[in-house]
């Protein structure tokens, strides 16, 4: 019984994390500042959960560091979050299998 209590009220608190913008915000964001905010939003979340684990957790810094410099090259050439994600991995890998 606990257990679907705990799921109900983590679904609730997901649905309105996510629902709660929409309601709120229906006009399109007009400031030049916001758009270009927004824009890189899911770079740093990617950044946030992925470099802690590339640079302590991986078991060759080598290949961290390979695949956090494609990552970051992909990202300044303004690729989309797919490709840069998929980049840093076949840097990655790639740098495994050389090194």
């Amino acid at each position: 019984m606990k257990t679907a209590l705990y799921l109900i009220v983590m679904a609730v608190v997901t649905y309105l994390i996510r629902a709660l913008p929409f309601t709120l915000c229906r006009n399109k964001v007009k400031s030049p500042f916001l758009q270009y905010f927004f824009a890189y939003i899911p770079y740093a979340v990617l950044a946030a959960m992925t470099l802690p684990h590339m640079l302590y957790d991986g078991k060759n810094p080598i290949c961290a560091a390979f695949a956090l410099l494609a990552a970051i090259i992909l990202a300044l050439c303004k690729r989309s979050l797919i490709t840069v994600a998929t980049g840093a991995c076949v840097a990655a890998f790639l740098a495994g299998l050389i090194f």
